[in-house]
């Protein structure tokens, strides 16, 4: 029994349409996690440690994000939008127009970050930026300490008479320790200026610790230890950090099955037709 032309003619459309559906549906499925990943936002947190700002407020793309911002303060993680943005610093109550620090800072979808204010005026004033990485394997805790005073010199970081840092200098961030939980002291030493303060800290596990130094030896605001902790990540340590990690996906080899049916029916009618032809 032989078909009649016209519906001859969509048997042999259908496997092409159901082959460009299956590619389209591929095709998708790369696109989405990636732009899914662009809309992340970036985790920010500041530090005050310029010692001659002075109290300040904190403007962020024209608009105030924080008032009446004390020397030593430092906030949560914020979630702002990735990309560019224009941070300036001015004395409390001066206004946007009196900013003693203006910086433009590009941020980075799913990363956190510290910017801390820092310098003096004879050093220069600026924001320096540290990648954070809050990622800590099971069981542990994890340390980082940042240098931000002027004048102490390199710092070494020891506790229970064991050095676990060394060598940190101005406006750098030792790198990441990963420490059992407890409550021990830290102490941090400045050979350069004598002298060494101490700090106590409670560490639970999947917690990160900072320890920023900032202040000035014999000056004011005088040296001290600023302590701030946040919860980290269950996971392995890796480089950076991605607060809102996205699960793998289940099925990894469906583009692939999608592909390959593609070119399945696609095949499937060029072959109909060249029998058809033969015939």
């Amino acid at each position: 029994m032989k078909l009649q032309p016209s519906l001859a003619l969509l048997v042999r459309r259908v496997p092409v349409a159901l082959g460009i559906l299956a590619l389209l549906a591929c095709i998708s499925m790369q696109v989405l996690p990636a732009r899914a990943q662009t809309t992340s936002p970036s985790f920010v947190r500041i530090i005050h440690a310029s010692p001659e700002v002075g109290t300040a407020d904190v403007f962020v793309d024209g608009a105030k994000l924080l008032s009446s911002f004390q020397f030593g303060t430092v906030t949560d993680y914020a979630a702002i939008p990735p990309g560019p943005h224009k941070v300036q610093i001015a004395l409390v109550g001066k206004g946007i127009g009196a900013s003693a620090i203006t910086q433009t800072l590009a941020v980075s979808p799913g990363v956190a970050y510290t910017v801390a204010a820092i310098g003096t005026k004879a050093t220069g004033l600026s924001l320096e930026v540290f990648i954070d990485n809050n990622l800590v394997a099971p069981g542990t805790a994890k340390l980082r300490v940042y240098h931000l005073s002027p004048n102490a010199g390199p710092i070494n970081v020891a506790t229970q008479g064991k050095t676990i840092t060394s060598g940190v200098t101005y406006q750098q961030a030792g790198q990441y320790l990963a420490l059992p939980q407890g409550s021990p002291t830290f102490n941090v030493i400045a050979p350069q200026v004598n002298t060494t303060l101490s700090i106590s800290a409670t560490l639970k596990t999947i917690s990160v610790t900072s320890i920023f130094v900032v202040g000035m030896f014999n000056s004011t605001p005088k040296l001290e230890l600023v302590l701030a902790q946040t919860t980290g990540l269950p996971g392995l340590p890796g480089t950076g950090s991605d607060p809102n990690v996205q699960p793998t996906s289940s099925q990894p080899l469906l583009p692939w099955l999608l592909g390959a049916l593609a070119c399945l029916l696609i095949g499937s009618n060029v072959l109909t037709r060249r029998l058809t032809r033969v015939r």
